[in-house]
């Protein structure tokens, strides 16, 4: 079975039976701390984990990285827009679970320790936290040379966040009060994000020849534009919209996985999808590059909405 036919329902499934060991584990650690601070409000599944402060308050946590994507910004030698990539995967989770962001500590791994690689990464983390309203508290820098590689020698990094977010106890998102006749409502993206980036180079610069610096007519800007181009940060329209309805009833952020991140809800729901805005021109030229189905493509990509 190769990549470009994997059923995204079995590929799933197999992930869940690699991950049962370690989960296992996770949740046994939920007993240790099972009263007071720190004591489990929602748990492992949702994009987002709660802890109780006290009776009425809860911390959000969510963590995440970049991802492959790492790899494009190496070979562009561009290390300005990463940063705010990493805020968005963490604070785009927090969301979701109703929870208003306030901080995010990031852990950067690198092959060297080069000075005018980390301003960039910093001038990214610093625009992303801008966005979402965020402070960046401290971090972690550990220089790895024998494990952390790349496309650019001497460039090779991995980033990392783990963001916090405040939600009181009643009015946690978890997807347990969905019910039918529910509105689904989307909200656009801004392109790929930052998820998909390992198939997205292995069909558009090897398969199809293309480079990064080759002007494409569909996307009007370069290639390499197009897929550094940052993730959208949702956090301020998300908490208007929350403010102003007080009636929503679930949140799902648009990561790996697709269209598939919508059942992540406590309440097994499916949902009828009666329109569907013009997909970018990404995706269109990714899907005739790979030749893969709408359905792959629609459990791989957010397809224009995040």
């Amino acid at each position: 079975m190769n990549d470009k036919t994997v059923n995204p329902g079995i590929k799933i499934a197999q992930e869940a039976e690699i991950m049962k060991g370690l989960l296992h584990w996770v949740r046994q650690s939920f007993q240790l701390c099972s009263s007071g601070p720190g004591e489990i409000a929602l748990g492992v599944g949702y994009f987002a984990s709660v802890v109780k402060i006290d009776q009425k308050q809860g911390l959000a946590l969510s963590t995440d990285g970049v991802g492959s994507k790492i790899l494009i910004a190496q070979m562009l030698d561009r290390y300005d827009t990463v940063g705010i990539d990493c805020v968005a995967m963490n604070v785009n989770d927090l969301i979701c679970v109703g929870a208003r962001p306030i901080a995010m500590l990031n852990y950067l791994a690198v092959q060297e320790a080069r000075s005018d690689l980390l301003e960039q990464l910093g001038k990214g983390l610093y625009e992303g936290a801008r966005r979402a309203g965020i402070v960046l508290p401290g971090g972690e820098i550990a220089k790895l040379p024998q494990i952390i590689r790349g496309s650019r020698e001497g460039y090779g990094f991995d980033l990392a966040g783990a963001a916090m977010g405040l939600v009181a106890l009643e009015e946690i998102l978890a997807g347990d009060r969905v019910r039918e006749g529910d509105l689904l409502i989307g909200l656009a993206a801004s392109g790929l994000h930052s998820n998909g980036f390992t198939l997205a180079r292995r069909v558009l610069l090897q398969e199809a020849g293309l480079s990064l610096h080759e002007s494409i007519s569909e996307l009007g800007r370069t290639l390499g534009e197009e897929l550094l181009e940052p993730t959208r940060i949702y956090v301020k329209p998300v908490l208007q919209m929350l403010q102003a309805l007080g009636q929503v009833h679930a949140l799902a952020h648009i990561t790996g996985g697709g269209l598939l991140n919508l059942t992540r809800t406590a309440k097994p729901i499916g949902y009828e999808l009666d329109f569907w805005p013009p997909i970018p021109p990404v995706f269109k030229l990714l899907q005739e590059a790979a030749k893969l189905p709408a359905p792959r493509m629609f459990s791989e990509y957010n397809m224009g909405v995040g």
